[in-house]
């Protein structure tokens, strides 16, 4: 009973810890560019969280991360248009990245039980999953609920349709640095999870 009650006290205390980082890093997410696009690290301990916490803390810490998008400004022209819009939008896209980060790591675990280096691969695969949901529920966020602003967006911008500054202007380069960073730190992130599950103990992940 005592070694059940420290291996939950221990997972809530990392999950607190990597709620800390998302904040952290989505705050100082301005500052770390390439060129002019930020550089989204704050997916890292959201997936991290997933594959070593299980779904539910993958979907807690993509909250996290879409509250801290809404009150540091970074949603703040979507906000302008329609605030239940863009909340809606943007707690859903960072909950989906958590959520499907968890979801793919536990598939991947499973299919790829009889292979040694499954939990890399689990890792790897949770790592490209995720910043796909995240995009994915932006650009379906954006048809659904913004699409008239994001025209006039685009043709500001001379891009010849609001589809082509969706996806080359507004979020297509976002994604491409999003994803190419995951999975660039795909071995460290499989790293962070074998050290938390050996400091969690076997009964960490829901």
């Amino acid at each position: 009973m005592e070694k059940a009650v420290s291996a939950n006290t221990r997972r809530l205390v990392f999950l607190a810890l990597l709620t800390a980082i998302v904040i952290v890093l989505q705050m100082l997410g301005a500052f770390v560019r390439f060129g002019p696009f930020q550089i989204a690290l704050v997916l890292v301990p959201i997936i991290v969280g997933a594959a070593m916490c299980g779904v539910l803390a993958g979907a807690w810490l993509g909250a996290v991360f879409g509250l801290v998008v809404l009150l540091n400004g970074d949603a703040a022209p979507f906000l302008a248009i329609s605030i239940p819009a863009t909340v809606a939008v943007v707690l859903l896209k960072g909950i989906g990245a958590g959520l499907a980060a968890g979801l793919a790591y536990r598939m991947a675990c499973k299919m790829l039980a009889a292979r040694t280096n499954r939990q890399a691969l689990a890792v790897l695969a949770a790592a490209v999953v995720s910043p796909i949901a995240n995009t994915g529920i932006f650009l379906l966020g954006g048809w659904a609920f913004f699409m008239p602003t994001i025209t006039e967006w685009g043709a500001a911008a001379g891009f010849g349709s609001a589809g082509a500054y969706m996806l080359l202007g507004l979020a297509g380069p976002n994604f491409i640095i999003e994803f190419v960073v995951n999975v660039a730190l795909s071995s460290a992130i499989f790293r962070i999870v074998r050290i938390g599950e050996n400091m969690l103990g076997a009964g960490g992940r829901k």
